[in-house]
């Protein structure tokens, strides 16, 4: 059975390493995701909601979007919003649904794209080391037994390790994504 200080730094570690994955699915590398429009906000019904809660998302293929608003009437702020994201994306209305074209990948915009993926990794990072720190803080502040701490102190410090490795792993998944041409 885990301390619960080690279960609490573990829980904050493993939020700072899915914000992370998260922000990495964002990125697109030139394969069409839903995963790309569904966190976007737009405005519909007099209230900002993201496009996964009005709408039902498609890849038809490796380069298109579809976007089927469950109510025709909010097809324009669909569009608009997917302009307002400012993600390189040109999105276009054709009866009732929303079609996003991709672009052609640049080598330019790939290389782009790994800088962004790199600065998430290690905003990531950060994040872990955060929570390490404060679990740290929080065995000090507990006035543990000495063997006891310097115990959960190495837990911590190798669940960090495992953490920051798991970031490394999934940026270089990401990194030969996003280099790969189609």
């Amino acid at each position: 059975m885990s301390h619960p200080i080690v279960s609490s730094t573990v829980a904050k570690m493993k939020k700072a390493v899915d914000h992370t994955l998260h922000e990495f699915d964002n990125i697109h590398t030139g394969k069409a995701t839903p995963a790309m429009v569904e966190n976007i906000h737009i405005e519909a019904y007099g209230s900002s909601m993201r496009i996964k809660d009005c709408a039902a998302i498609s890849t038809p293929d490796s380069r298109m979007i579809a976007i089927q608003p469950w109510d025709r009437g909010v097809l324009q702020a669909v569009a608009k919003g997917i302009q307002k994201a400012n993600i390189g994306l040109n999105p276009n209305i054709d009866g009732g649904i929303v079609r996003v074209p991709l672009p052609e990948m640049s080598r330019e915009r790939r290389a782009e794209f790994v800088k962004v993926a790199h600065r998430h990794s290690e905003d990531g990072k950060v994040g872990v080391r955060k929570a390490r720190h404060d679990g740290l803080d929080d065995i000090k502040k507990a006035k543990l037994p000495e063997d006891e701490a310097k115990r959960l102190e190495k837990e911590i410090q190798t669940i960090t390790d495992k953490a920051i490795a798991s970031i490394a792993e999934h940026l270089a998944h990401k990194e030969k994504d996003l280099l790969e041409v189609n």
